[in-house]
């Protein structure tokens, strides 16, 4: 059974929005979040999200991002505004139980046991 299923990928425009989803199947983490890879390019930390609502972002999506966490339905969503070329990548659910400073230190992320399928994100110029 897929434990992270993911949703919400699809192609869109420069300058356009997406908004990607992620429900946990079998149980709640206390942080959640999203990474992300491009074609030959190394994985990168988006945002994540701890239990308390505490976030952390990525530089690179600082200001066009937004997480966010229905706690009751164990999906994290996250918003992706501004879209440009560089944002396309497979987009990666992640999950696991880390504390807060862990958690939201997306520059220096913590190691996830749960991860996603992956959802596409397309942007054309």
């Amino acid at each position: 059974q897929v434990e992270l299923v993911e949703s919400g990928g699809g192609s869109v425009q420069a300058g356009g929005s997406l908004r990607l989803s992620c429900s946990a199947s079998r149980r709640d983490y206390s942080c959640m979040g999203w990474f992300r890879q491009a074609p030959g390019k190394e994985r990168e930390g988006v945002a994540t999200i701890d239990g308390d609502g505490k976030t952390g972002y990525g530089d690179s999506v600082m200001g066009r991002a937004t997480i966010s966490k229905d706690n009751a339905k164990k999906t994290v969503y996250l918003q992706l505004d501004s879209l440009t070329p560089e944002d396309t990548a497979m987009y990666y659910c992640v999950a696991d139980n880390w504390w807060a400073t862990v958690c939201t230190t997306v520059a220096a992320p913590p190691t996830f046991d749960h991860w996603g399928q992956g959802t596409q994100v397309t942007v054309s110029s």
